[in-house]
């Protein structure tokens, strides 16, 4: 039986707000760094092509996957941004480490969402193997950095329109 394989990341450009006046703060893990460097590629460039400036992200590495939830955390406490984008890239080994870091990065960003007022996006990748993995990196099933690029300004974009309600 054949497989159809179709690029998740696929979406409507039109249906994406300008990313114009927003500031994106994007923390990436160095470990498994052939896949999430692409990631980190395809966030930046989804965010400069919906109108986003260089000058608008700042973009800092931390060692792994686990990290970037502090990570993410300084980039709250410390640079004055709408959204974070949490890029990393788990994959499955021997033992339970896997399941342990997953669970943590995983409680760790839904924490950041819910202690800071500034979406978090999870762009973590957790898979079985490296072919998977660069398969989501720009390989045939798209690149979730773009995804999380995105959520990322839709979410601020959602987060401006509620304050604009408020006043």
């Amino acid at each position: 039986m054949a497989t159809y394989l179709k690029n998740l990341s696929s979406y409507d450009p039109n249906m994406v707000p300008s990313a114009k006046n927003m500031k994106f703060g994007i923390v990436v893990s160095d470990w498994n760094d052939s896949v999430t460097h692409k990631l980190l590629e395809g966030a930046y460039s989804a965010l400069i092509e919906h109108g986003a400036t260089d000058e608008n992200i700042l973009v800092k590495h931390v060692p792994g996957a686990f990290e970037l939830t502090l990570g993410g955390q300084f980039m709250a406490e410390y640079a004055d941004l709408d959204a974070v984008i949490c890029l990393g890239c788990v994959i499955q080994g021997e033992t339970r480490h896997f399941d342990f870091i997953c669970q943590g990065v995983t409680y760790g960003i839904t924490e950041l969402n819910m202690n800071y007022n500034i979406p978090f996006i999870f762009g973590v990748l957790t898979t079985d193997n490296l072919e998977q993995a660069l398969d989501r990196a720009g390989g045939k099933h798209g690149n979730k950095g773009v995804e999380a690029a995105i959520t990322a300004i839709k979410m601020a974009a959602l987060q401006k329109e509620m304050e604009e309600l408020e006043g």
